[in-house]
């Protein structure tokens, strides 16, 4: 009654007979039975159709240290960034190599903005073009946010570059990637990057770069950080960052 279907029919879902579930009825059935999100998903896939999506929350966090998870991982470079790209922590070893300073709020502007961290990379224009690409997949539940829509004018009023790449609307989900980048003190920095989503329903994602086994990487990462004060009241954004 409070799914508001019928009994027999309710019954024949329970044993699990041949019949066609639409999502909103298996909502409606969830909400009855007060299921939480994750039991919400599990009926989802009993029933063969897909879960619902995750409400994107911009610039919140899952309820755990993102200072401590991006520091267990020196000297590897880490950064986390919500759906928006906006950087929500990253590590000291992130921002040496990287070039990202305390005015560095949102990883795209950042990258096609600043010519100091552009200049970083061995191919920017590969990097850019996975970049954007990777970035439409993340940004998809975000069109008719003004956040979002903010972001993309500001992106395409200082970058032709980002302007060209966002209009051939490629599509690319994140993926193991190797990078290189020419550190101004010590050099070629090569590294193999992956990315994960964490836990919780605002799309937070971590990027790890694990120094490439061939080089002499994790040994000139051991050279800056050992050169670099420890400042740890920057490892994390605070607060819904915009371009």
């Amino acid at each position: 009654m409070l799914a508001g279907i019928g009994t027999s029919w309710y019954t024949w879902l329970e044993q699990g007979r041949d019949i066609n579930v639409s999502e909103p009825v298996a909502r409606a059935v969830g909400h009855a039975l007060r299921l939480n999100r994750s039991e919400l998903c599990y009926l989802y896939q009993l029933l063969g159709i897909s879960p619902p999506p995750a409400k994107a929350t911009v610039g919140e966090c899952p309820n755990l240290d993102l200072r401590q998870v991006v520091d267990e991982c020196l000297p590897s470079p880490a950064l986390v960034v919500d759906s928006l790209w906006n950087l929500v922590a990253s590590n000291r070893s992130a921002r040496l190599v990287f070039g990202l300073t305390d005015r560095d709020r949102n990883l795209l502007t950042s990258f096609f903005c600043r010519e100091e961290i552009w200049s970083r990379y061995t191919n920017p224009d590969r990097m850019a073009r996975m970049a954007v690409a990777q970035f439409r997949v993340s940004a998809a539940g975000h069109y008719d946010d003004p956040i979002f829509n903010n972001l993309i004018r500001t992106l395409c009023a200082q970058s032709e570059k980002f302007t060209q790449l966002w209009h051939t609307h490629e599509v690319l989900d994140a993926r193991l990637s190797s990078k290189e980048v020419d550190h101004p003190e010590v050099g070629r920095l090569s590294f193999d990057t992956q990315s994960w989503l964490l836990d919780g329903p605002d799309r937070i994602r971590m990027f790890l770069h694990v120094p490439h086994r061939m080089s002499d990487t994790r040994a000139k990462l051991a050279t800056l950080l050992a050169a670099e004060p420890h400042h740890p009241e920057v490892t994390a954004v605070a607060g819904r960052a915009t371009a």
